[in-house]
């Protein structure tokens, strides 16, 4: 089956704490924002070890790009904004996951991994309240910050 067309592969997780459902939404809505632009998603919430993908993905171009993607989201404004809460061990521990399935060229499913330049993304997924208002749920209408090109320390 050709890449564009193949579904993405998902790992089903519990649905787990409020936290938990709202990273799940926010991981859905950005899949979704970056389909709208083009993107294949290859998969989602992908277990590597003890590591975790959240998105798996191919950016259109010539040559189309591999992308590791974070996604980090709040859903309140008492600890910041979401990109601060990625730290230099998270980033290796996605680093590390990224390597792991370069280098076995496979999907935990089995489908087979590009082989194409690649890099590491984060996706920032603001859904914090504007002042006064009460919780915001996770939309595809929620700002949202794409940096390309996430590394290491």
């Amino acid at each position: 089956m050709p890449l564009a067309s193949r579904p993405p592969t998902s790992i089903a997780r519990p649905a787990g704490t409020l936290r938990r459902r709202l990273g799940d939404e926010a991981e859905r809505c950005v899949a979704r924002r970056l389909t709208a632009l083009g993107w294949t998603i290859l998969a989602a919430g992908v277990r590597v070890g003890r590591d975790e993908l959240d998105l798996v993905c191919l950016e259109p171009g010539v040559p189309p790009t591999l992308v590791f993607v974070e996604v980090r989201s709040r859903s309140s404004a008492r600890f910041g904004a979401p990109e601060e809460t990625l730290d230099g061990a998270k980033i290796a521990r996605t680093y590390r996951a990224a390597f792991a399935l370069l280098r076995g060229r496979q999907l935990p499913d089995g489908a087979s991994l590009p082989a194409l330049p690649w890099r590491v993304d984060l996706v920032a997924v603001d859904a914090r309240p504007p002042a006064g208002q009460g919780a915001r749920h996770v939309a595809d209408d929620v700002p949202m910050r794409h940096l390309r090109g996430v590394t290491p320390g």
